[in-house]
């Protein structure tokens, strides 16, 4: 096992993506710099993030360069805030195979779970080898064959949703042409493993360890006791159609969502490509679950 306390010579290139609407946590990111270029790697800086940093902390002792982020090469992606930040850096690193390390200064931090006091400490056991790197499925939506406006893919879930009135809506679902259900409901979460944790927990859906292939499908306030959340294997297409008294739906996908007319037809699958999460080599998903969201604790 390498020694921890000497630093390798990492020299590598790491892109820093982060939250730019919160001021008064923008101070933490002159750690992580610091910590990164104690391992003699380069820095990145995602041009919109540098440019709210500019105007909150003083950076000017740190070196770096500045990138689009479609323009971003690098050898790892680093998202400076809470689980948010994370899907939208995800969003932003796309199929480029850019792992990324999460250092949470948000609240829950379930995926970004690095803290900003453990960057020094986290940085030098990746400069000598000492972290792993999981792979998490994504989905990918496309509605009436054709891409949607805004990034199809969804590390966590997409999510149908009633638009603007208190009625239902209808969402006939069908899973490789085999019809499934019609739920009666406010919406319906379709959920990876990774987002089992998210708006699906939230809505009564299982969690599913981040390594399993399947998919989840979790109903809203549906208008029945027999229909419950159902788990599927990830290499099934779902194929949905939404009717509406407003005639219209809201389709959001990790959080990020537009308007659509009813009768559009979804089709929900599994995206051609997997993402990369560092991870510390002694992190356990369940010791998340404990810490998180109190696993199994008993205050009685």
């Amino acid at each position: 096992m390498p020694n921890r306390h000497i630093v390798s010579r990492l020299n590598k290139t790491f892109a820093i993506f982060g939250n730019k609407f919160q001021a008064e946590k923008s101070a933490y990111i002159r750690e992580v710099l610091h910590s990164i270029a104690a391992t003699g790697s380069s820095i990145v800086i995602e041009q919109d993030f540098a440019d709210f940093l500019r105007r909150h902390v003083d950076i000017s002792a740190i070196s770096f360069t500045l990138a689009h982020h479609d323009d971003i090469s690098a050898d790892f992606a680093v998202s400076i805030g809470g689980d948010g930040t994370f899907l939208n850096t995800a969003r932003l690193v796309g199929d480029r195979d850019m792992p990324i390390i999460g250092i949470n200064t948000g609240h829950l931090g379930f995926i970004s779970d690095i803290l900003p006091q453990d960057a020094n400490s986290f940085f030098r056991e990746l400069a000598n080898g000492n972290y792993r790197v999981e792979e998490r499925s994504l989905l990918t939506v496309e509605a009436d064959g054709d891409s949607i406006a805004s990034s199809p893919f969804a590390l966590n879930e997409i999510a149908i949703l009633k638009h603007d009135n208190s009625s239902m809506i209808s969402i006939n679902t069908s899973v490789d042409g085999s019809y499934l259900a019609t739920y009666l409901a406010d919406g319906l979460v379709i959920s990876t493993p990774t987002g089992s944790t998210g708006y699906s927990l939230s809505v009564g859906g299982p969690i599913i360890s981040p390594d399993s292939k399947t998919i989840v499908l979790s109903p809203i306030a549906a208008h029945s006791l027999a229909v419950r959340p159902i788990i599927l294997n990830d290499n099934v297409k779902i194929e949905l159609h939404v009717q509406s008294r407003s005639h219209n739906f809201m389709l959001a996908i990790d959080g990020r969502s537009e308007s659509l007319y009813e009768g559009t037809a979804l089709t929900i699958q599994a995206a051609p490509y997997k993402l990369k999460i560092v991870r510390r080599a002694d992190h356990s998903f369940f010791d998340t679950l404990r810490s998180k969201l109190l696993w199994g604790a008993d205050k009685r």
